[in-house]
């Protein structure tokens, strides 16, 4: 029952975008790895309207155009789903991007 869950959910994020307040320094601004899980979560929480999921994101989020980075999305049940953030544009201080939660859990 839970896989289904997670399955409706991934056809439901293809759509998703966020944006968050950059960190860092002078160069490629980046977006630290928690809180880019944080944002992902709530972005998902919004879009489904359930309660924010536990994600972890493995790297921090370098502010390019293009970059991509995979984060996990582990239900109470412990099965995974993969979630791809891509960097669709950085204006200023912040950086957007797009989150797709794939189709079918990991695990």
């Amino acid at each position: 029952m839970r896989t289904r869950t997670l399955h409706a959910a991934g056809s439901v994020l293809t759509t998703v975008a966020a944006g968050a307040l950059l960190t860092g320094c002078s160069g490629t601004p980046t977006l630290d790895s928690d809180t880019l899980a944080d944002t992902v979560a709530q972005k998902l929480a919004e879009a489904t309207g359930r309660p924010e999921p536990d994600v972890t994101c493995p790297e921090d989020l370098a502010g390019e155009v293009g970059t991509k980075t995979r984060c996990t999305l582990t239900a109470a049940d412990g099965s995974t789903i993969g979630v791809t953030v891509t960097v669709t544009s950085v204006e200023g201080t912040q950086i957007n991007f797009d989150i797709k939660a794939d189709d079918k859990p990991t695990s």
